[in-house]
């Protein structure tokens, strides 16, 4: 399999843009933006993310059946956090009644006197 070979300078460039957006996410991390935060560190990783696999990887300087499994690849990995995310931001919803309680729901679990050590009163706090 022939590739173009890519040059020293076009090496640095791009090291030089991966280690600029590292101080932009540095600097990014040390502002309080909210959900922009999020939502911009998201967008430098994806840059940064682009840059590896198109330069680094070679993926920019081979054949288009290249371009379908990176673009495979990371459709997967779409799927996967998908599924992931979908999985974490339904756990709190689901809460069987003889388990300890989240702080983050409802506070402090007070404990049921006269029990079993370890229960906690069902509704939380009193």
């Amino acid at each position: 399999m022939s590739s173009a070979t890519v040059s020293k300078k076009t090496y640095v460039l791009v090291w030089v843009a991966l280690m600029i957006f590292l101080l932009l996410t540095w600097g990014l991390a040390q502002l309080n933006l909210g959900l922009a935060n999020t939502i911009a560190a998201m967008f430098i990783a994806i840059a940064k993310m682009l840059l590896v696999i198109l330069f680094f990887m070679h993926v920019r300087y081979n054949s288009k059946l290249t371009w379908i499994f990176a673009g495979a690849g990371f459709v997967w990995f779409l799927i996967m956090v998908t599924l992931t995310m979908n999985d974490y931001m339904t756990r709190g919803l689901v809460r069987p009644n003889n388990k300890t309680i989240s702080y983050w729901q409802n506070g402090i679990p007070v404990p049921v006197t006269g029990k079993r050590p370890g229960e906690v009163h069902p509704e939380g706090t009193r």
